[in-house]
Parts: structure tokens; C-alpha cells; sequence
């Protein structure tokens, strides 16, 4: 699903501001396409944000990584997947660079519920 530009623009303008804790429609949608993304791939399988970012913004994905990468952040908060680094759970929020998102949950070397290794560094 492509998304219009007005609000992917929405979408970005609240990810630079964090003024609102409340995330939009467009964040949803990534939520959303990261999991079902996720669910078509081996359990053990890793996604890359710009596929989400890609596949919910087209031409314009670009703009949709940082949202990406928020979005995949509050879906390691609810449990439901981690973000690595080099094959590592990493804190997504202080990760800097590449970045990759799997399922969480059997056939990972991260249990289900665990919080991230490196979380409370």
C-alpha cells in the first residue's frame, strides 16, 4: 500500500519532533508491514527497515526510514520482535548504523519476553 505524500509528510514531521506520543497512521502501517513482512520469511529470518519503508512509501521510502526504525521500536517494547546488528540484539533506539528486525520468539537466541542484551547499557 502506497501511502499519499500529505501523509508521509505528517508521518515525518512527527517523527523529528516526538512531540506527540500517540503514533500515526502511517507509523501504524509500518507496524504493521514490518510484521506482516516478517511473517512471509523463516522464523529466524531478518527484514531490513527500508523494506518496510519501501513497500509503504514507494518512490518516496526514503522519508520513512526514521519512522521505520520507531516503529520497529515499539514493536521490540510490545514484544514482538528484536532489532540486530551483525546478528546481535541490539537497543534499536542507541543502535547506530545498520539495522535488521526478526521475530521474536522460538528459534532465536532471544526468548520470548527477554528484554535486549544491551537495553540497559
Amino acid at each position: 500500500m502506497r501511502v499519499p505524500l500529505d501523509v508521509m509528510d505528517a508521518a515525518h514531521d512527527h517523527s523529528e519532533s516526538n512531540s506527540s506520543p500517540r503514533p500515526t497512521e502511517v507509523d501504524r502501517l509500518l507496524e504493521r508491514t514490518i510484521l506482516d513482512l516478517l511473517s512471509h520469511r523463516a522464523p529466524t529470518a531478518t527484514i531490513c527497515p527500508s523494506d518496510a519503508a519501501r513497500a509503504v512509501g514507494g518512490e518516496s521510502w526514503r522519508d520513512l526510514m526514521e519512522p521505520t526504525r520507531l516503529a520497529a521500536g515499539r514493536l521490540v517494547a510490545a514484544g514482538a520482535v528484536d532489532i540486530t546488528q551483525r546478528g546481535e540484539v541490539v537497543n534499536g533506539s542507541t543502535a547506530r548504523g545498520p539495522i535488521r528486525i526478526r521475530k521474536r520468539g522460538p528459534g532465536t537466541d532471544q526468548p520470548d519476553g527477554a528484554p535486549n542484551a544491551r537495553e540497559s547499557i
